[in-house]
């Protein structure tokens, strides 16, 4: 009664993905500048895929998303509406390789709404831009003693599953931290045929060692997929302490390469024949029991992806 209905995750041949953990202050144009500086030095190291973190361009936090928002609709925005666009753009271009340009604040267009989303813009070799996603899950938690923090209060939720896809080599998904904990968009993605679930995140050092590792771990098991999570750098005179530890999870999931807390560039080269070697041995794609329980890949869903019908 097994069935599947939707495409095994492709990746047409191997692809150097880089996670940039990077430390950004105060300064919008130095944080542009420094993220240049490094996307430059993983495309020198061979990197064909970049990942830059959450918030790269700014400090994170509630009280730092409207003061460094920028209007990213109608798109293409103006340098004035949005440096980072452009910055990143530029980026990609020099670099020659796909750029997931982490997030950043965004604005919406229309002042009055005084709607603040965190957005992340994904961009081609050529510069063009190829997606962007809305941080859909917005991180409200209370953990007595530890943390409280509340998104919400500031920040609108997306409401897409983002997919790209790579010409050369396949489809990824891109989504933004919080989102991770919510294992429907990973599975949606995987039957749409994503190699790779992609989650620029700014875990805490409360939520970071209880479960940073284990979910990219378990977004990789339950999908049978590579998973690449990239923090930023540990900062401790900020008023907000990012675990780091930004590392890449493989099919098997098995944590391939991990950074430490300070700022640090990892890499690992994705390779389709680990996908097959991984779904040969453990088939679950096969096996799911669709007369048990529903497909959640099925039906009605909003997607971030020109090939799929809106």
């Amino acid at each position: 009664m097994a069935t599947s209905t939707t495409p095994s995750p492709v990746l047409k041949k191997p692809v150097k993905l880089a996670c940039i953990q990077l430390a950004s202050g105060t300064d919008k144009g130095a944080n542009l500048s420094h993220a240049r500086e490094k996307v430059l030095e993983a495309a020198k190291g061979g990197a064909n895929l970049i990942v830059l973190p959450e918030c790269f361009n700014s400090p994170y936090g509630c009280d730092y998303f409207p003061s460094y928002a920028e209007t990213l609709l109608p798109s293409p925005p103006s340098k004035d509406q949005s440096p980072s666009y452009h910055a990143l753009s530029s980026m990609a271009a020099e670099a020659k390789a796909y750029l997931v340009g982490g997030s950043i604040p965004e604005a919406d267009p229309d002042p009055s709404s005084k709607k603040y989303y965190n957005t992340s813009l994904i961009f081609g070799p050529d510069g063009a831009l190829l997606a962007s996603h809305r941080k859909v899950h917005l991180f409200d938690i209370d953990i007595p003693g530890k943390i409280t923090f509340r998104e919400s209060d500031v920040l609108s939720p997306g409401n897409k599953v983002t997919l790209v896809d790579l010409p050369e080599y396949g489809r990824i998904a891109v989504a933004i931290c919080y989102d991770v904990r919510f294992p429907e968009l990973a599975t949606i993605a995987t039957r749409r045929g994503c190699f790779a679930l992609i989650y620029p995140g700014a875990f805490n050092l409360t939520t970071g060692p209880l479960h940073w590792r284990l979910l990219g771990q378990a977004r990789a098991m339950d999908n049978q997929i590579y998973v690449a999570m990239c923090s930023p750098a540990r900062v401790m005179d900020s008023t907000y302490h990012a675990y780091g530890h930004s590392l890449i999870v493989d099919p098997m999931a098995q944590v391939v390469t991990e950074a430490a807390e300070a700022e640090e560039i990892v890499t690992w080269e994705l390779d389709g024949a680990r996908l097959d070697e991984t779904r040969k041995g453990i088939p679950l794609s096969t096996q799911r029991r669709f007369d048990v329980y529903p497909d959640i890949g099925e039906g009605k869903i909003s997607f971030e992806d020109p090939n799929v019908p809106k």
